[in-house]
């Protein structure tokens, strides 16, 4: 085969890759999103981890997702995702001590296009759910922004602020997921595991919204205000 046909079927190749992504994108702008004023107790959440080739949100890469649903008040064990993107070369060697996905299954994963698609597919416009989840919701963003030019376009909600609101008494002291999973007696079968910090902060999700309406605290609308309230106070506080 000429250089040039070579050439021209990689970009036959692409075009086809590219029309799917495209399409795949439009049809989840297209799937109905959820009324913030619907109640809690009836609403679907997706809760989301990531791990990284680092902690520099400018510089770092993503390398997996984990995701898992909670819905009316349950995770669905049987439908989670957890996806490896292909990295251009292997994070370095401290940093796969930590998450464990060595060099060879990093180079080997999925097409990033490829996987972020199945994230929007399996997300939707539902509610995203993370513990410190700013990082999560920066670090997905971007990814997606680099390599499919959109970003997620749901509501972000951090566990750890909501659990510091609505379970004060029980707050360890300290921040870290190991501490709040520790005071709510949750295991975690794969630490650094995106997927299994996932379904560790989705068990810390189920307590926190058992606890909210305790506040009457009934809808997603009313949870927003209440994380918002709870990150002014410690703002204001900590001054």
């Amino acid at each position: 085969m000429s250089f040039i046909s070579s050439l021209l079927r990689s970009a036959s190749r692409n075009k086809v890759r590219d029309e799917r992504h495209r399409h795949s994108i439009q049809l989840w702008r297209d799937r109905p999103k959820p009324d913030r004023r619907q109640r809690i107790a009836d609403s679907r959440f997706v809760v989301v981890d990531v791990e990284t080739t680092g902690l520099d949100i400018r510089l770092d890469r993503l390398i997996s997702i984990g995701a898992c649903r909670v819905e009316r008040g349950a995770i669905a064990l049987a439908d989670t995702l957890e996806v490896v993107l292909r990295q251009p070369a292997p994070s370095a060697d401290e940093n796969i001590l930590v998450h464990r996905i060595g060099g060879s299954e990093q180079l080997n994963g999925v097409e990033p296009a490829d996987a972020l698609i199945a994230f929007l597919e399996f997300a939707g416009h539902d509610p995203l759910v993370g513990f410190n989840a700013d990082f999560d919701h920066v670090m997905i963003d971007r990814a997606l922004d680099d390599v499919l030019g959109v970003r997620t376009d749901s509501t972000w909600f951090d566990v750890s602020p909501l659990a510091r609101a609505l379970l004060p008494a029980r707050h360890p002291g300290e921040q870290s997921l190991d501490a709040w999973c520790g005071i709510a007696g949750i295991g975690n079968y794969r630490r650094h595991s995106a997927l299994a910090d996932a379904l560790a902060t989705a068990q810390l999700l189920m307590v926190v919204i058992d606890a909210a309406p305790s506040q009457r605290i009934e809808t997603i609308a009313g949870l927003e205000a209440l994380e918002r309230g709870q990150r002014w106070l410690e703002k204001v506080g900590g001054r």
